[in-house]
């Protein structure tokens, strides 16, 4: 069965990777975040996925979101071993996957492309507007997106982008790829972290047969609700949403800080909205995805 394909039930994504890696113990307090593991601990990974999918997550989305040529280069790792990792974190989703097969439940691997900003490690994903054209995005992207597709996920995961330019540089990165692909924002009420109409932003995708989902990721769970009405309405595709805890990110001390909102009563609100993927991004635990699965599909 192909991801999405052919009925309409709703599926539970995961939480936050790191926010899993970090409760098994582990430090992620430097540029190459979770994708450090993928030198230092690739079983720890597997772990976590396997947290979330027992919890009742159906989609493991992999380590590779802060993974880049430029920063495994920072570390010293060449572009051949770059290549190796970023397709480890493929396999490690698809080792898990294999693990839990015989239990009968349908579950996919989804490559986490991360936006430019996630590379810089300053933040910058939370504002955009990096200051680089729509071409020069889509030539630092290119690589990262071909390596992971050639992995053999079953869909890529164009994550926590803040603006249109590089929105529209990934839609060029993508065209003729030969896997599906979902498209989510990073949004801040009612537009992007740049500042751009959430209309617009969507209004992107619409026509590009890759993108087979489209929704908002890395927000306040406030957010929402009126971002799913806009995505259905603009692209009619299916809808996929899984913000943060509602927590704040404080970029200077690398810090989460307030309270969590996130709840499995939201998530069945959401569902009611129209969304047909639903999970968490930082700060939700796979606890947290056990709720979310029991209340929206009832299975955890």
């Amino acid at each position: 069965m192909g991801f999405l394909e052919p009925n309409d039930a709703v599926l539970i994504t995961d939480g936050g990777l790191a926010t899993e890696l970090e409760a098994r113990g582990h430090d992620l307090s430097d540029d190459l975040w979770s994708a450090r593991l993928l030198v230092d601990a690739p079983d720890e990974i597997k772990a976590a996925h396997l947290a979330f999918f027992r919890a009742g997550a159906v989609i493991a989305t992999t380590a590779s979101y802060q993974a880049s040529f430029d920063g495994f280069e920072a570390r010293g790792i060449g572009r051949d071993d770059a290549v190796r990792l970023l397709r480890r974190s493929v396999e490690l989703g698809q080792a898990a996957r294999d693990e839990l097969a015989g239990d009968g439940r349908e579950r996919w691997v989804a490559a986490s492309v991360g936006p430019y900003g996630a590379a810089l490690a300053d933040g910058s994903e939370y504002r955009g507007r990096y200051g680089l054209s729509v071409a020069e995005l889509a030539a630092w992207h290119r690589r990262r997106v071909e390596v992971l597709a050639e992995a053999g996920p079953d869909v890529l995961a164009l994550e926590t982008i803040p603006d249109l330019d590089e929105a529209e540089a990934l839609m060029t990165v993508v065209d003729g790829i030969g896997i599906p692909v979902w498209l989510t924002y990073s949004i801040d009420g009612d537009r992007t972290r740049a500042g751009q109409p959430l209309a617009e932003a969507f209004a992107l995708a619409r026509e590009v047969p890759e993108v087979v989902a489209v929704g908002v990721n890395c927000c306040a769970p406030s957010d929402v609700s009126a971002a799913i009405a806009t995505a259905g309405a603009v692209t009619g595709k299916p809808v996929i949403v899984y913000p943060n805890s509602g927590e704040g990110w404080d970029a200077q001390r690398r810090t989460w800080v307030g309270r969590s909102q996130h709840s499995a009563q939201q998530a069945r609100q959401w569902v009611a909205d129209g969304a047909r993927i639903v999970g968490g991004c930082c700060r939700v635990s796979s606890d947290d995805i056990g709720d979310i699965a029991l209340a929206v599909v009832g299975v955890g």
